[in-house]
Protein backbone atom coordinates (compact mmCIF):
# COMPACT_ATOMS: atom_id res chain seq x y z
CA UNK A 1 0.00 0.00 0.00
CA UNK A 2 1.53 3.54 -0.96
CA UNK A 3 2.47 5.89 1.93
CA UNK A 4 -0.30 8.15 2.60
CA UNK A 5 -0.53 12.47 3.39
CA UNK A 6 -2.27 13.24 6.86
CA UNK A 7 -5.44 13.81 5.28
CA UNK A 8 -5.71 10.50 3.71
CA UNK A 9 -4.54 11.23 0.15
CA UNK A 10 -1.61 9.34 -1.36
CA UNK A 11 1.60 10.88 -1.87
CA UNK A 12 0.97 10.48 -6.03
CA UNK A 13 -1.83 12.25 -5.58
CA UNK A 14 -0.64 15.01 -4.07
CA UNK A 15 2.54 15.17 -6.18
CA UNK A 16 0.11 14.98 -9.04
CA UNK A 17 -1.73 18.14 -8.23
CA UNK A 18 1.42 20.40 -7.25
CA UNK A 19 2.95 19.27 -10.90
CA UNK A 20 2.44 22.27 -13.11
CA UNK A 21 3.87 20.65 -16.10
CA UNK A 22 0.89 18.20 -16.79
CA UNK A 23 -1.85 20.78 -17.59
CA UNK A 24 0.64 22.66 -19.52
CA UNK A 25 0.71 20.43 -22.40
CA UNK A 26 -2.51 19.47 -22.72
CA UNK A 27 -3.93 22.63 -24.13
CA UNK A 28 -1.58 22.87 -26.78
CA UNK A 29 -2.46 19.20 -28.14
CA UNK A 30 -6.04 19.78 -27.69
CA UNK A 31 -5.50 22.54 -30.15
CA UNK A 32 -3.29 20.59 -32.87
CA UNK A 33 -5.81 18.10 -32.44
CA UNK A 34 -8.55 20.55 -33.44
CA UNK A 35 -6.73 22.14 -35.98
CA UNK A 36 -5.78 18.56 -37.55
CA UNK A 37 -9.48 17.78 -37.72
CA UNK A 38 -10.40 20.80 -39.05
CA UNK A 39 -8.17 20.72 -41.59
CA UNK A 40 -8.76 16.77 -42.28
CA UNK A 41 -12.76 17.76 -42.60
CA UNK A 42 -12.49 20.35 -44.59
CA UNK A 43 -10.35 18.37 -47.11
CA UNK A 44 -13.04 15.61 -47.34
CA UNK A 45 -16.13 18.01 -47.60
CA UNK A 46 -13.86 19.61 -50.65
CA UNK A 47 -13.81 16.38 -52.30
CA UNK A 48 -17.73 15.54 -51.94
CA UNK A 49 -18.25 18.61 -53.56
CA UNK A 50 -16.39 17.42 -56.23
CA UNK A 51 -18.98 14.61 -57.32
CA UNK A 52 -21.20 14.96 -60.23
CA UNK A 53 -23.47 13.55 -58.56
CA UNK A 54 -24.05 16.02 -55.28
CA UNK A 55 -23.05 19.25 -57.80
CA UNK A 56 -26.06 21.38 -58.63
CA UNK A 57 -26.23 22.92 -61.89
CA UNK A 58 -27.15 26.71 -61.82
CA UNK A 59 -29.30 27.87 -64.88
CA UNK A 60 -29.87 31.40 -66.54
CA UNK A 61 -32.60 33.06 -68.15
CA UNK A 62 -32.09 34.69 -71.59
CA UNK A 63 -34.83 36.83 -71.95
CA UNK A 64 -35.60 38.79 -75.90
CA UNK A 65 -35.76 41.48 -75.92
CA UNK A 66 -34.06 42.47 -73.25
CA UNK A 67 -34.95 46.40 -74.03
CA UNK A 68 -38.63 46.91 -74.05
CA UNK A 69 -41.07 49.42 -74.13
CA UNK A 70 -44.32 49.80 -71.74
CA UNK A 71 -47.59 48.58 -73.45
CA UNK A 72 -48.65 44.50 -73.89
CA UNK A 73 -46.47 42.56 -75.17
CA UNK A 74 -44.58 39.21 -74.52
CA UNK A 75 -41.19 38.22 -74.00
CA UNK A 76 -39.34 34.81 -75.12
CA UNK A 77 -37.53 33.78 -71.97
CA UNK A 78 -34.86 30.82 -72.74
CA UNK A 79 -33.10 28.76 -69.28
CA UNK A 80 -29.80 27.47 -70.23
CA UNK A 81 -27.42 25.70 -68.20
CA UNK A 82 -23.88 26.57 -68.07
CA UNK A 83 -23.08 24.69 -71.56
CA UNK A 84 -25.82 26.59 -73.44
CA UNK A 85 -28.02 23.95 -73.11
CA UNK A 86 -31.64 24.79 -73.03
CA UNK A 87 -33.30 23.15 -69.90
CA UNK A 88 -37.18 22.23 -70.98
CA UNK A 89 -40.18 21.83 -67.90
CA UNK A 90 -38.57 25.41 -66.01
CA UNK A 91 -41.05 27.52 -64.91
CA UNK A 92 -40.03 31.59 -65.39
CA UNK A 93 -41.61 34.16 -63.39
CA UNK A 94 -41.60 37.58 -64.53
CA UNK A 95 -41.85 40.27 -61.34
CA UNK A 96 -41.96 43.66 -61.17
CA UNK A 97 -38.87 45.63 -60.55
CA UNK A 98 -38.55 49.50 -61.01
CA UNK A 99 -41.35 48.83 -63.91
CA UNK A 100 -44.57 47.61 -62.51
CA UNK A 101 -46.67 44.81 -64.33
CA UNK A 102 -49.90 43.65 -62.55
CA UNK A 103 -49.44 40.58 -59.88
CA UNK A 104 -46.70 38.14 -61.56
CA UNK A 105 -46.32 36.85 -65.27
CA UNK A 106 -45.56 32.92 -65.40
CA UNK A 107 -44.53 30.76 -68.08
CA UNK A 108 -43.49 27.05 -68.27
CA UNK A 109 -40.77 26.20 -70.73
CA UNK A 110 -41.45 23.56 -73.97
CA UNK A 111 -38.57 21.03 -75.18
CA UNK A 112 -36.86 24.09 -76.91
CA UNK A 113 -36.50 25.92 -73.80
CA UNK A 114 -38.35 28.43 -73.94
CA UNK A 115 -40.82 29.82 -72.34
CA UNK A 116 -43.03 32.71 -74.00
CA UNK A 117 -44.26 35.27 -70.54
CA UNK A 118 -47.48 38.34 -71.85
CA UNK A 119 -46.30 41.37 -69.87
CA UNK A 120 -48.11 44.69 -70.05
CA UNK A 121 -45.59 46.99 -67.58
CA UNK A 122 -45.84 50.75 -67.04
CA UNK A 123 -43.44 53.39 -65.57
CA UNK A 124 -44.13 55.57 -63.18
CA UNK A 125 -45.13 59.23 -63.83
CA UNK A 126 -41.74 60.57 -64.86
CA UNK A 127 -39.78 57.66 -65.16
CA UNK A 128 -38.10 57.66 -68.17
CA UNK A 129 -36.96 53.81 -67.29
CA UNK A 130 -37.44 50.73 -65.42
CA UNK A 131 -36.49 46.73 -65.30
CA UNK A 132 -38.52 43.84 -64.56
CA UNK A 133 -36.69 40.72 -62.79
CA UNK A 134 -36.47 37.48 -64.07
CA UNK A 135 -36.76 34.05 -61.94
CA UNK A 136 -36.70 31.00 -62.72
CA UNK A 137 -38.16 27.97 -61.05
CA UNK A 138 -35.91 24.57 -62.30
CA UNK A 139 -37.44 21.57 -63.42
CA UNK A 140 -37.90 18.97 -60.36
CA UNK A 141 -36.17 15.93 -62.71
CA UNK A 142 -32.80 18.04 -62.21
CA UNK A 143 -29.86 19.20 -60.23
CA UNK A 144 -30.93 22.48 -61.50
CA UNK A 145 -30.76 25.23 -59.20
CA UNK A 146 -31.54 29.23 -60.04
CA UNK A 147 -29.45 30.91 -57.17
CA UNK A 148 -27.23 33.89 -59.01
CA UNK A 149 -29.24 37.04 -60.36
CA UNK A 150 -30.45 36.70 -63.91
CA UNK A 151 -30.79 39.41 -66.50
CA UNK A 152 -33.36 42.06 -66.15
CA UNK A 153 -35.86 43.33 -68.66
CA UNK A 154 -35.41 47.34 -69.45
CA UNK A 155 -38.09 49.16 -69.96
CA UNK A 156 -37.77 52.53 -71.61
CA UNK A 157 -40.56 54.79 -72.52
CA UNK A 158 -40.52 55.88 -75.66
Amino acid sequence: MPPTTHDGRTRNDRSFRTDRRAIEGLPVRLVIALVVGVASLSVMMGMIGDIDGLAATEVDAQPQPEVTTPGEQSIDVAVVDPDGSRVADATVIVRSGSAQIDGVATGTTGSDGTATVDVDPTLGPNQPDGTLTVEVKPPAEGDYVDERGNTEVLVVEE
